[in-house]
């Protein structure tokens, strides 16, 4: 274990090793605790919180997403297979990426329409939540059956999907009467079906990427990103200003609404706008570990979905006692965050069972090249990957 914390540390590390993966993960929870933090510190003392402190921040998300893609040329996605479409010879994967980059773009609002729905905050965090690894399950169902994925879900990985579920649902117990009125009222439910639908349709591309690569093909998961963050910000701009020109809110009556205060935040620019796009750097680079986490080669989509979301719920564990710890006045984590944190940590051992299996599987298949003085030993004359 030491051995593996000092190359995870301190060295560049081999495509889908148990190393990387750890790599990824502690940039992700590192991101999200800024993020996390960053939210409530804007809220609770610099002012300027809600839907306002949304839009900058995601402003200056998509601004770092793109201009990493641009400037490092992500977006000279490699493929080799390619397809004439409407005279331009273009990646056949250009045919499901873009469209999971559309995904993104109703993912990204829809999360935030989650919050100002007729629902309690802590039932919008559980549905969000859960859903991502309930899907991320069903996806890796579906491709068994249809014969893109030619991988066992082991039976760790189960277990440690209904520890993750245990930990999300603890807070169920405290929800309170009239939580789930948003059930009948039919504006929240588009939205809860759009969210639940855009987030089905990219995990199964993320998978049917990953799981259809032939023996040699090319793996571009930085190429992938580039394309879909360029594709999802296209569409929430065209979106955005679509938005924007068609909805005439009134002041008085309908100064709570979203629509409101999107167009609001906009006309009135604040005057922390600056500093709310910068509070979008670290959130930016969250979506990279996010999705090369979502799209780790070599594992099921149920045990890299339960890697993204146990990452980021520890991670928010984190973040709340930071906030609490530095910013005066706030609430530690309660009780049952901290009960959720004990059962995250049993889905960890799990998962942890599951890798190192899958780690030793992948070895034997010649997928992956072990990390020096990793207990993992791969065969005598085994091609490197």
């Amino acid at each position: 274990m030491i051995k593996m914390m000092k190359t995870v540390f301190t060295q560049r590390t081999h495509e889908a090793t148990t190393e990387r993966l750890l790599q990824l993960a502690f940039g992700y929870f590192g991101l999200y605790i800024v993020t996390g933090f960053l939210a409530k510190y804007f809220d609770k003392v610099m002012g300027m919180g809600g839907t306002t402190y949304t839009v900058y921040n995601t402003i200056g998300g998509m601004l770092i997403c793109n201009l990493v893609v641009l400037i490092w040329g992500w977006y000279r996605f490699k493929s080799s297979d390619y397809i004439k479409f409407m005279g331009i010879n273009m990646p056949r994967e250009f045919l499901y990426i873009i469209p999971s980059g559309v995904c993104t773009a109703v993912i990204i609002p829809t999360t935030t329409l989650m919050y100002v729905l007729p629902i309690s905050v802590m039932v919008a965090m559980i549905i969000m939540r859960a859903s991502v690894i309930v899907i991320s399950r069903i996806v890796d169902a579906i491709q068994i059956k249809q014969g893109i994925l030619h991988k066992v879900v082991y039976w760790e990985e189960n277990v440690a999907v209904a520890f993750a579920l245990l930990a999300v649902s603890l807070k169920f117990y405290f929800v309170r009467p009239g939580d789930f009125d948003f059930i009948n009222n039919a504006a929240a439910m588009t939205i809860l079906a759009f969210y639940l639908t855009a987030y089905s349709i990219r995990i199964y591309i993320f998978n049917y990427y990953k799981n259809t690569r032939k023996p040699g093909a090319v793996y571009d998961t930085k190429g992938f990103f580039a394309v879909e963050q360029i594709s999802s910000t296209l569409a929430i701009i065209i979106a955005g200003l679509i938005y924007f020109y068609s909805v005439n809110p009134d002041p008085l009556a309908d100064a709570k609404t979203f629509a409101f205060q999107f167009k609001d935040s906009l006309i009135n620019v604040p005057a922390l706008w600056k500093e709310g796009i910068l509070s979008g750097v670290p959130f930016g680079f969250v979506a990279f570990f996010s999705v090369f986490l979502f799209m780790f080669k070599g594992r099921t989509a149920t045990f890299a979905g339960l890697v993204n979301r146990l990452t980021s719920l520890i991670a928010g564990t984190a973040a709340t006692l930071f906030v609490w710890w530095l910013i005066a006045g706030q609430k530690p984590p309660k009780g049952e965050d901290w009960l959720g944190l004990a059962a995250i940590f049993i889905a960890i051992y799990f998962m942890s069972k599951a890798e190192k299996k899958r780690a030793v599987e992948l070895a034997k298949a010649h997928e992956i090249e072990p990390e020096a003085g990793s207990e993992i030993v791969r065969e005598p004359g085994a091609a490197k990957a």
